[in-house]
C-alpha cells in the first residue's frame, strides 16, 4: 500500500496493527481505531504508557498495519505532549470528529522510507501551522 493511497482509507473504521513483543520477540496484534493526518496514521492508546501494544512500540518502533485488505510496513513513534503539542491536538481533534473520542495517548504510525510520504517536516510542520490537513 502506498502512502499516496492513506487518503483512500481514512473513512475504514479500524486497523490491525502489528508489533514485535517486547518480551518474546512475537508478532502481536491489535485491531484499534485511526485516523489520517498529512500522510501518516495516527492510533490511540486509551490506558497511555501502560498499553502493552504502546510498550512494544517504545522496545521496538517497527510495526505493520492492515487496513482492509492492504498491508504496509511502517515506524510507529508516540508523540509527546511538549513537543508534538499542536500535533497531538489537531489528531485528537480528527479523531474526536471521526470516532466522538480523541483521548488518549496518540501513536503516529509512519510507512517506511521505500514508501514513505512526499510529506517532509517542514511540509508537516507548515501544514499543521496553516491548520491544512487530510
Amino acid at each position: 500500500m502506498s502512502c499516496t493511497s492513506l487518503e483512500s482509507v481514512k473513512d475504514s473504521r479500524v486497523l490491525y496493527l502489528t508489533t514485535v513483543g517486547r518480551r518474546t520477540g512475537l508478532p502481536r496484534e491489535i485491531e484499534i481505531w485511526f485516523v489520517v493526518c498529512c500522510e501518516r496514521l495516527y492510533l490511540f492508546a486509551e490506558t497511555g504508557e501502560a498499553a502493552n501494544w504502546v510498550k512494544n512500540v517504545r522496545h521496538n518502533p517497527k510495526v505493520s498495519v492492515r487496513i482492509e485488505e492492504r498491508r504496509i510496513d511502517a515506524t510507529a513513534r508516540v508523540l509527546d505532549r511538549q513537543s508534538d503539542r499542536k500535533l497531538w491536538d489537531l489528531v485528537a481533534e480528527i479523531a474526536n470528529r471521526k470516532y466522538g473520542w480523541g483521548d488518549g495517548l496518540p501513536v503516529e504510525v509512519t510507512p517506511v522510507p521505500s514508501r514513505a510520504p512526499t510529506t517532509t517536516p517542514s511540509k508537516l510542520n507548515s501544514t499543521i501551522s496553516e491548520g491544512r490537513y487530510t
